[in-house]
């Protein structure tokens, strides 16, 4: 099932030689196996005509029309998830309005105080205190209670979802060498300790705070089933260097199923054909998984 403008998808298949057929989606017929070379589409034209690898602020809100429709049927269980493209977030900002990311778009859509963004590349599980923030602006959104709150939605996302009984979770500082017992930096001591020691009295099994720079070898990785980073770049980049082109990203803590690719636009090679769909495919594989 596709949300966009069944116009857009034609005109790119008839560029790339794709022999592929796109039918009307109609929430009321039984639904049937689709066979390969077809898809069912919501159609939702844009504002403008789509041109390949060129930003368009007049569709911005088209991009946001799409991802409210897929929402609005998750939330009625008129699907069971939602995998998304990438999109570029500078062209709806530059359209007036304020937009950082889908993670946070869509926990603001369903209520969510505190969405939890995870990778996963195999067996290599990261996921972040902080997402798309300018560093300067990090370490004041380190606080006791965003390390908390992450900690247990990874903890308890891993239990619902992955059926780990009792999760160990790798929590990075936020300083280099987790801030050399204060000489680097404070908020290990003032403030990530203390909140997992709190949660280890409560039973959870945690390790750190861990220097970033170790905390991704395979000795430290033994036995560890997520990482905790406590920024966009501390975990994503060991990530991506794993898995890039197969990896996912999941959003935690919402009440939907939502997935997503680990990379962006690649407007270089928009309508070239040359775009590798390796992590979308993966991406929709680990939302099957997760549905079932």
């Amino acid at each position: 099932m596709l949300v966009g403008s069944r116009e857009a998808l034609e005109a790119r298949a008839a560029s790339l030689g794709l022999k592929f057929t796109f039918r009307a989606y109609d929430a009321a017929a039984p639904r049937m196996a689709q066979r390969a070379g077809q898809a069912l589409v919501i159609d939702l034209p844009t504002a403008q005509p789509v041109v390949p690898g060129r930003l368009d602020t007049r569709n911005a809100r088209h991009v946001l029309a799409l991802l409210d429709r897929a929402l609005e049927g998750c939330r009625s269980g008129e699907f069971q998830a939602m995998v998304t493209a990438p999109l570029q977030k500078s062209v709806i900002n530059e359209a007036g309005i304020p937009f950082t990311g889908h993670t946070e778009y869509l926990a603001a859509r369903l209520g969510v105080a505190h969405p939890t963004m995870m990778l996963i590349a195999g067996k290599l599980r990261v996921a972040l205190v902080t997402t798309h923030l300018s560093l300067a602006r990090v370490p004041a959104a380190i606080t006791g209670s965003a390390v908390t709150a992450t900690v247990r939605t990874v903890a308890s996302e891993l239990s619902a979802r992955w059926k780990i009984a009792r999760p160990r979770i790798a929590v990075c500082g936020l300083n280099p060498h987790a801030g050399e017992a204060g000489h680097l930096g404070d908020e290990e001591i003032r403030i990530i300790g203390p909140a997992l020691d709190a949660l280890r009295r409560e039973g959870f099994d945690l390790l750190g705070p861990t220097p970033a720079d170790t905390a991704f070898t395979p000795n430290a990785l033994r036995g560890v089933d997520a990482v905790v980073a406590m920024y966009h770049d501390q975990g994503l980049p060991v990530l991506k260097a794993e898995g890039f082109g197969h990896a996912v990203n999941v959003t935690l803590g919402l009440p939907i199923v939502r997935t997503s690719v680990d990379h962006g636009t690649a407007l270089d090679i928009a309508g070239t054909g040359r775009a590798d769909a390796s992590s979308l495919a993966a991406a929709i594989d680990t939302a099957l998984e997760l549905v079932r």
